[in-house]
């Protein structure tokens, strides 16, 4: 390819609206370009970095017995009606009516489509264990688009789903779908760590993430150096530390607190700590509202307490005007005593004696509360974000370290939510129908491409591993009016392109800055520069990973180039 007749629009400056060093460099280096909040087109350069994504996912998932096909990205209601995730999914679900005013939505996932597929085409154990994949655009409604493609509304993803006679077939193809994931993602170069994690809305019994180690990353993983222990933030289990006190429980005294609203004005008022104080916060659950206790240091782990209470599609802190109601407070001084909602209570909390607690009292709080002589817990358990220095939940010795991920796959043990709920069966050596066990395994393939940049790059930018680096070399001649160089350069690129490497030649009427700007910027991982010495057939030769330069003869350059690609 010829960059005088390449889109290629690079940008000197950096786009205000991008946040990250992978969306910024993506805009700069001409990959995407923006429609929409969360929309994104790609263009040339971009769109070859992610069809090379793509052939080593597809590359992973055929070697290990996957097979590929294509459903469609506009879906039936009916589908979802079937499994019940139709209004499950909430707003983040794209909605649209065809002309006949049939329901529709784009589709966010294919659990449901994949699992008719089977139902339709399958009927014998002889045709089973089955693994079936696409790479397709899905579309979420996000909330709060960001960062790019790592957070979009629409995106491009690999799912696959396994079809199975038993649970000892699960366990088989998840174990396959977990060592081709581990092969894709070593071929990607990435960095990463693999997590136990929740199953959320897609279900199951059990969910690991691959996630690629990041500053920027939405997800806090927890890991133990010692046992090796794993887990998203959102998953991790937490020990609590606190052991009951033998102490008698003292009488509640209420205490006037003036304009104390948070937890900093109340230990600073009051000369405690916030070990001392459990806060009690309210939230809405669809259509109710529940209170969740954790103590004053903490922070409370959304993702287990929608668990706890059996699901929500709408999960968040209580309006206003709602907790204002339920508490006859002010935001900042609810409290257990006298609620009645159900109270959700931390294991820590459980173990305390003797606490302070808002008193459900505008500038009130109350002290020596305790639980079951002062209030009761509708349920006691693990309601809490793990942090770092927390004991492993495993072996219980070391602390715990945490770090940011990107998530860029996962896997899930989904069993029979689906099949039996689709009425998806088989007939089995005996002739009976038995219900197939699924897995489900996605990667974010557009996602790919950001964490692989955040992994990679500096402050000239982009620095592609070859495995999936748009082209594999640069041939950039200095000055195309020197006929020297100028033949030089073409006699080197169309050698590369002659042994199948993917070639790309700066042949533009610009000069020797820029040109090497734009190189560095859209990360090629070899330039071979044809300069002032070109008549002697000497070349510069630099790997960008590295920094290295030396000068080489043509010949010598060529079999470089074809050394470190192959």
């Amino acid at each position: 390819m010829r960059l005088s007749k390449y889109l290629l629009p690079t940008l000197r400056e950096v786009p205000t609206e991008a946040e990250i060093p992978s969306h910024q460099l993506m805009l700069r280096a001409g990959l995407i370009r923006k429609l929409a909040s969360g929309v994104y087109g790609y263009l040339p350069l971009g769109l070859k970095v992610l069809r090379n994504v793509e052939k080593i996912i597809r590359d992973g998932m055929d070697n290990h017995d996957a097979q590929e096909l294509l459903m469609s990205a506009l879906l039936p209601k009916e589908m979802f009606e079937v499994s019940g995730r139709w209004e499950v999914f909430g707003p983040e679900m794209f909605r649209l009516k065809d002309r006949g005013d049939r329901d529709f939505c784009l589709g966010p996932t294919h659990e449901e489509i994949f699992t008719d597929t089977v139902k339709s085409n399958i009927r014998s154990y002889k045709q089973l264990p089955v693994t079936l994949y696409q790479i397709q655009t899905k579309y979420r409604d996000e909330r709060r688009p960001r960062f790019g493609v790592i957070r979009s509304r629409e995106f491009i993803m690999k799912d696959a789903y396994s079809f199975d006679r038993d649970e000892t077939g699960l366990d088989a193809s998840y174990k396959n779908m977990y060592e081709a994931y581990k092969e894709i993602f070593d071929k990607m170069e990435l960095d990463y760590l693999i997590v136990d994690a929740d199953s959320g809305a897609m279900g199951g019994s059990g969910s690991q993430e691959f996630m690629v180690k990041s500053d920027i990353g939405e997800d806090t993983i927890a890991y133990c150096e010692k046992c090796g222990y794993c887990a998203n933030e959102e998953k991790a289990a937490c020990v609590c530390k606190t052991e009951t006190s033998d102490a008698p429980m003292a009488e509640v005294n209420k205490v006037h607190t003036p304009n104390a609203g948070t937890i900093e004005d109340v230990t600073s008022f009051m000369g405690k700590t916030p070990q001392d104080f459990a806060k009690t916060i309210i939230y809405k659950a669809d259509d109710r509202f529940v209170a969740v206790m954790v103590r004053g240091d903490r922070e409370v782990n959304d993702t287990k307490v929608v668990n706890a209470i059996g699901g929500a599609i709408e999960f968040d802190l209580a309006p206003l005007d709602d907790l204002v109601r339920i508490t006859n407070a002010k935001a900042g001084f609810a409290g257990p005593v006298g609620l009645d909602i159900d109270l959700y209570v931390d294991n820590e909390v459980a173990a305390m004696k003797n606490m302070i607690v808002g008193a459900n009292e505008t500038d009130y709080h109350l002290e020596n509360v305790n639980i079951g002589r002062d209030f009761t817990a509708t349920v006691t358990g693990d309601f809490r974000n793990i942090e770092e220095g927390d004991l492993c939940p495993i072996c219980k010795e070391e602390k715990i370290k945490t770090c940011r991920g990107i998530e860029v796959g996962h896997i899930f043990k989904l069993g029979t939510k689906y099949s039996k709920a689709m009425e998806c069966t088989f007939l089995d050596e005996n002739g009976k129908e038995q219900v197939p066990i699924m897995g489900c395994y996605g990667i974010g393939v557009s996602r790919c491409l950001a964490a692989i940049i955040e992994q990679n790059s500096d402050e000239n930018g982009i620095i592609w591993p070859m495995s999936v680096a748009p082209y594999h070399v640069i041939v950039v001649p200095v000055n195309v009016k020197d006929e020297t160089q100028k033949q030089m350069a073409e006699d080197i690129y169309n050698a590369l392109k002659s042994k199948g490497i993917e070639a790309v030649i700066d042949d533009r009427n610009e000069r020797a800055g820029v040109k090497f700007n734009d190189a560095e910027l859209i990360g090629i991982p070899l330039r071979i520069t044809v300069g002032k010495k070109a008549a002697d057939g000497i070349v510069e030769f630099k790997v960008r990973k590295t920094g290295e330069m030396c000068e080489l003869s043509v010949a010598e350059a060529i079999t470089k180039v074809e050394e470190l690609v192959k």
